[in-house]
């Protein structure tokens, strides 16, 4: 893979960011504030149980555009980047083709990006937006996560490295080790309902609530992001399929950017008739020597 593949998304002058048209104003959704741990199921619990405990709420928050500070984000000081990556899948809902070529290359750009010695590339999830359709519709393609969320916690990273690594897990988180997502928009650019991210230095620790999320056979726990006017928020206008975001989603690494909530978001300016998002994320476990 040449180093070009590889660069960080350059703009055509990287300045500091402005008002007006590096700026949108979107709604985006964050945990209301509750008595108890949040739940929610990934499935239809048995009659009586309610599938989720969450309240949320929407505020609009001043949303910035990374393109003009591409080339200075990273995933251990800011929780993100963003890289040109052309992909030699030719159709990611072809399950074999994703499964061949777009999982070793995910691990290689990680591998590439970070400096780790192995990533595993455990999951991917293909998501296709249609207006009024449920996320999980049985049938259905998956829909834009519409909640501020970090989809690992202090808990849940270590244990997501138990349950693939099985007996070597123990070695491994004896050193350094991260889940790190990979998010790219596949058919066309990414202006429906793109990816707000928030820079991981304006998040403090009691902006994220641990949550259970349930599945018929496992129970996971995710971040639920509160809001803060403190966070700062980053989007990348247009993402186009030969670009990715790389998200940092745990890190064992105390001393580095460990969790970026992020969120699917309306954007205000997107034009009528904007093609429906569709995009792949890849989730990978990064282990450092």
């Amino acid at each position: 893979m040449s180093i070009d593949t590889l660069a960080p998304v350059r703009p055509a002058a990287a300045q500091a960011l402005v008002t007006g048209a590096d700026v949108v104003e979107g709604s985006l959704t964050f945990v209301a504030p509750g008595a108890d741990k949040p739940y929610s199921y990934a499935f239809e619990p048995l009659a009586g149980v309610p599938t989720s405990n969450i309240a949320y709420e929407a505020r609009t928050v001043r949303i910035e555009n990374a393109r003009p500070v591409a080339d200075f984000l990273s995933l251990d000081v800011h929780g993100l980047a963003v890289v040109r990556h052309p992909s030699a899948v030719r159709d990611f809902w072809d399950e074999a083709q994703t499964l061949a070529l777009g999982h070793p290359e995910t691990a290689q750009l990680v591998k590439d990006i970070t400096g780790a010695s192995r990533v595993v590339v455990f999951d991917h999830t293909l998501r296709r937006r249609a207006a009024g359709t449920a996320d999980r519709t049985a049938g259905g393609p998956r829909q834009p996560a519409t909640r501020a969320h970090v989809d690992q916690t202090v808990l849940s990273g270590p244990q997501r490295v138990r349950d693939i690594m099985g007996a070597q897990a123990e070695a491994l988180l004896a050193g350094r080790a991260a889940v790190i997502n990979v998010w790219r928009p596949i058919r066309h650019v990414a202006r429906d309902w793109p990816l707000a991210i928030a820079d991981a230095r304006s998040v403090a620790p009691r902006d994220l609530v641990a949550s259970d999320l349930i599945f018929p056979h496992r129970k996971g726990e995710i971040y639920l992001a509160r809001h803060d006017p403190a966070q700062r928020w980053l989007y990348v206008p247009d993402l186009a399929p030969d670009e990715a975001i790389l998200i940092k989603c745990w890190d064992s690494h105390p001393d580095v950017a460990r969790f970026a909530p992020h969120t699917a978001f309306e954007d205000p300016t997107t034009p009528p008739g904007t093609p429906p998002r569709e995009s792949i994320e890849f989730r990978t476990i990064a282990f450092f020597d």
